[in-house]
């Protein structure tokens, strides 16, 4: 019985559905317009964004962005070994002088005479002596090893000792 009562409210409502059903499609049929206008639009900005600066390819640059990227830290990576190296190299170098000048004798004028202290970071190195008197010149060289000399040092050479391990590199 239900069916025969909804099959005579269908007849009866006929021109009803037929209405109903046609602004359905009519409004389906606006909004398919409306949604391949939006995919169009969308197309061409995806064209123009993909397109880039100076009709470059996005896709490209991006690559080309990522393996500069790679190569840049690789670089980085052989700078931080380089310099890694060149600091425990420093570490040998002299980098610390002291120098001291004077008379060796009292009747002699000017100062003449040295004492030049060289040293590494680790207060390693050697120190350089001369003394000149009117007659002849001579030079002596004493080791240093942690900022003492297995030799005696001179006033003047624990000096130049002082003044080459006060110097900060």
């Amino acid at each position: 019985m239900n069916m025969k009562y909804l099959i005579e409210a269908l007849v009866n409502n006929e021109a009803f559905f037929v209405v109903f059903l046609l602004v359905l499609v009519i409004v389906l049929f606006l909004l398919v317009v409306y949604q391949s206008y939006s995919v169009s639009r969308m197309k061409s900005r995806y064209r123009e964004l993909m397109t880039g600066v100076d009709g470059a390819n996005l896709e490209s640059m991006l690559l080309a962005h990522i393996q500069e990227m790679k190569r840049v830290s690789e670089e980085s990576h052989e700078l931080k070994e380089e310099n890694k190296r060149l600091d425990a190299l420093l570490q040998t170098a002299t980098t610390r002088i002291g120098v001291v000048r004077f008379s060796a004798f009292a009747d002699m004028g000017s100062d003449l005479s040295y004492a030049v202290a060289m040293l590494d970071s680790h207060n390693n190195g050697v120190i350089f002596s001369s003394i000149f008197a009117r007659e002849d010149s001579r030079s002596y060289v004493k080791p240093i090893e942690g900022g003492h000399s297995s030799y005696k040092l001179t006033q003047e050479e624990a000096e130049a000792l002082e003044k080459a391990m006060s110097v900060r590199p």
